[in-house]
C-alpha cells in the first residue's frame, strides 16, 4: 500500500505488536513512545495515519492530538482505557477521527484503519473539476479540504469538513443521522448518533454568524440535517 503510520503508546509491548501486525499488511510503520517525540514525528514526517494513546508521558495525547490539527488533517485515532468521559474519548474537542478502547482486538484495529485509510483514497480520487463548491458567502475547497466564508478561512477538523462537504455537495437533501453516521464515520464506527448531534452544533459554531439561526446547515426536526442550496 505503501501508507505510513504512526503508533504512539508507551507501553512498548503493545507497540511491538501492533507495528509487526501492520507490518503485515504491508504498511510502513514508525513507534513513538511518549506526547513530546509523537508531536515531533508528526511535524518532521507526513503520515497517512496516527494511532495514539492517551495515557502519555511528557504530553498527552489529547493534547498532542490538538497540536498536530494545527498544522494537519491527518486522520487520527485515538487508543484508551477510559470510558466514562465519552466526548473526550470521541475527540470531538480535539479533532480525532476515531477512537478504540483497551484492551482491544488487533483486527478490530487493523479494521478501523483500513477503513479510514479507503475513505481517504476515495477523496483522493475525486475529479478536480467541480473541487471548488461556493454557496452564499462560503468556499469549500474540496481538493484542498478548505472553506472560506467572506474570504477568511475557518478551521475545520476533519469530520467537521466531511459533514459540511457531504451536505453542500447535496443541497437540500435531507440526512438523516443515522445516514451521515454511515456515511461519514462508516458503518463498523461503534458510535451512535450522538457523534453527528455534537459534531453539527461545533461545525456550526464555526461557520455561522447565529447558530441558533443558521444559514448553511439547517435541522429538519424528528428527520434530519440538510444544506441550504
Amino acid at each position: 500500500m505503501g501508507k505510513r503510520v504512526l503508533v504512539v503508546d508507551d507501553e512498548k509491548l503493545i507497540v511491538k505488536g501492533i507495528r509487526f501486525s501492520l507490518l503485515q499488511d504491508g504498511l510502513e510503520v514508525d513507534c513513538a513512545y511518549d506526547g513530546e517525540e509523537a508531536l515531533e514525528m508528526a511535524k518532521k514526517t507526513e503520515y497517512d495515519l496516527i494511532l495514539l494513546d492517551v495515557m502519555l508521558p511528557k504530553m498527552d495525547g489529547f493534547e498532542v492530538c490538538q497540536q498536530v490539527r494545527e498544522f494537519s488533517d491527518v486522520p487520527i485515532i485515538m487508543l484508551t482505557a477510559k470510558g466514562d468521559d465519552m466526548d473526550k474519548i470521541l475527540g470531538l474537542d480535539y479533532g480525532a477521527d476515531d477512537y478504540i478502547t483497551k484492551p482491544f482486538n488487533i483486527l478490530e484495529v487493523k479494521a478501523r484503519i483500513k477503513a479510514i485509510m479507503r475513505r481517504g483514497r476515495k477523496k483522493d480520487e475525486k475529479e478536480k473539476a467541480g473541487n471548488v463548491l461556493e454557496k452564499h458567502d462560503m468556499k469549500i475547497d474540496r481538493e484542498n479540504r478548505r472553506v472560506f466564508i467572506e474570504g477568511a478561512e475557518v478551521n475545520l477538523t476533519t469530520k467537521e469538513f466531511d459533514v459540511l462537504e457531504l451536505l453542500a455537495t447535496n443541497p437540500d437533501k435531507v440526512y438523516s443521522r443515522e445516514q451521515l453516521l454511515e456515511l461519514v464515520w462508516g458503518s463498523d464506527y461503534p458510535g451512535d448518533a450522538r457523534t453527528v448531534d455534537v459534531h453539527i452544533r461545533r461545525l456550526r459554531e464555526k461557520i455561522e454568524k447565529l447558530p441558533s439561526n443558521p444559514k448553511y446547515v439547517y435541522t429538519k426536526w424528528g428527520v434530519g440535517y440538510y444544506f441550504k442550496g
